[in-house]
């Protein structure tokens, strides 16, 4: 580990998570590119004389012997992902498969509060602060557990992929705690499932005309987000915006040269671009419609830093266009296509039931147009899930896309009776002199997914510390929070090796 990582989180408490986490911090780990995650954890293991073992996709199983006395204890899986969403700020420089996360120790402007932060980029608490608070569990002598399992999956922001492919053998534990939560005060009980939908078309091609006006069309500045644990800020979306800007000129004569706009399913996009051309007047026409449209973001979302810029030019070197009518096609599918929560709860207060991120446009230009919408679906209601996939789909066909749709997920459904929640919540009541929340979560984890491949025999809670801004440059963990569960999971698992 680089002296940079260890001396940014020099004494913070409690020091061998932190130590884990920075570990981890210098370690590049984005999804579907865990290979030197992996071996990171291969090693810290190995160090320690644990045991592993791995799948044939990647997923480990670091087994812990018990704390002398408590062996008759049942195992405990302590349940994280080892890859992290790979998102910068616009001019930062990281190469998320070969740089590390650059790790800061800040104070929050808005509470005060000590936070750990990324310069300039996602931090990676989402997942690693609750696999490196396992990790200590499992190594520091003071605590005192029954016999652990670490369970650590892959690819688990881009599909759930590893957690899918998991055979019910792999582990022994049928009791879980996962570790992917991110409210100190929460246990979680049940979560959302999701399915990915693809709209793609192929445009004809036609030629730039040398009297056409070009100008590229930027939104920036949005806060973005996680696309289920934010998606009910109604947090403002780069692609629709970009898309209501357009839309203000005459569409009888826009045509688009390319499109860009957002990067990962699960994620909310934050920037979006066009370059467009058309008759003399687009830049004005273009300028009115970006400040009409920013006052609307502002006053809707309340996304003060949104900034939309149009400047003349980007077509040099774009031989070809849209034509106006396809160009309006694609403008009009992406206005209808629902982003943000479809539907709340009708019995659980507060709780997102279902919900759309429009997460991606991309237009490439070879000799026709193709163009890939992708989109994000979650529901906690499996029919209502498939009703917002046919929505989209429907929209899709009328418009004359191709439609491709899977990656489903399935959510988890909530146990009132478990015994390991009993367990977590007298612990915490008796701790904190406090009840715990006791939720449902929108966003999306992989207790579902693990207890379906196990044939449903699995007693499963999550929590963990506060993380805020997850899946976009601006996440942070706090670092009293990290305290807080940090002594929680000790003392849980102290309780549970009683068996």
């Amino acid at each position: 580990m680089s002296s940079q990582q260890l001396s940014a989180v020099e004494g913070l408490e409690p020091a061998s998570v932190w130590r884990f986490f920075a570990g981890m911090a210098e370690v590049p780990r984005p999804s579907k590119h865990e290979e030197k995650i992996r071996a990171h954890m291969w090693a810290v293991a190995g160090e320690r004389g644990l045991t592993v073992r791995e799948d044939a996709v990647g997923n480990m199983v670091i087994e812990v012997p018990a704390t002398p006395g408590c062996e008759g204890a049942p195992i405990t899986v302590l349940q994280g992902h080892l890859d992290m969403v790979p998102e910068a700020n616009s001019g930062t420089d990281h190469d998320f498969e070969k740089d590390p996360i650059r790790l800061i120790v800040d104070k929050d402007e808005a509470t005060g509060k000590q936070i750990v932060r990324a310069d300039g980029t996602t931090l990676g608490a989402d997942n690693g602060i609750g696999l490196a608070m396992a990790l200590a569990a499992a190594t520091e002598k003071d605590v005192v557990h029954g016999p652990l399992e670490l369970l650590c999956t892959i690819d688990e922001e881009m599909g759930m992929t590893g957690a899918k492919a998991l055979a019910p053998d792999f582990f022994q534990g049928r009791r879980l705690v996962n570790l992917d939560s991110e409210e100190d005060n929460a246990i979680y009980i049940g979560c959302a499932g999701g399915m990915d939908t693809n709209l793609m078309w192929d445009f004809d091609v036609s030629p730039v005309a040398g009297g056409e006006e070009s100008c590229r069309v930027m939104v920036s500045g949005l806060r973005g987000g996680h696309s289920g644990g934010d998606i009910h800020e109604n947090r403002g979306n780069a692609i629709k915006l970009l898309v209501r800007t357009l839309a203000g000129v005459d569409q009888a004569k826009l045509r688009i040269v390319t499109m860009a706009g957002g990067s990962k399913r699960n994620v909310i996009p934050r920037e979006a671009s066009a370059v467009v051309c058309g008759p003399a007047g687009l830049r004005s026409a273009l300028e009115k419609a970006a400040g009409t449209v920013r006052g609307y973001a502002v006053a809707e979302s309340y996304e003060e830093n949104v900034n939309i810029v149009v400047e003349s030019g980007g077509a040099e070197g774009a031989a070809n266009a849209m034509s106006a009518g396809d160009s309006a096609r694609l403008l009009l599918v992406l206005a209808a296509l629902p982003h943000g929560v479809v539907g709340m709860h009708p019995k659980v207060d507060g709780l997102v039931q279902t919900s759309n991120n429009v997460a991606r446009v991309a237009v490439e230009a070879n000799e026709r147009f193709h163009v890939d919408v992708s989109m994000l679906s979650r529901s906690s209601s499996r029919s209502l899930l498939h009703v917002t996939a046919a929505q989209l789909a429907a929209i899709g066909r009328l418009s004359g896309a191709g439609v491709k749709q899977g990656g489903e997920y399935p959510g988890w459904e909530p146990n009132v009776d478990s015994p390991t929640l009993a367990t977590c919540r007298r612990v915490y009541k008796t701790m904190f002199k406090e009840e715990p929340e006791v939720a449902a979560i929108h966003a999306g984890l992989e207790c579902g997914i693990i207890g379906e491949r196990v044939g449903g025999k699995l007693d499963t809670v999550s929590f963990g510390p506060t993380i805020t801004g997850a899946h976009s440059p601006d996440e942070c963990v706090y670092v009293a929070s990290v305290q807080k569960s940090w002594k929680y999971l000790q003392a849980v698992l102290a309780e549970l090796a009683k068996g």
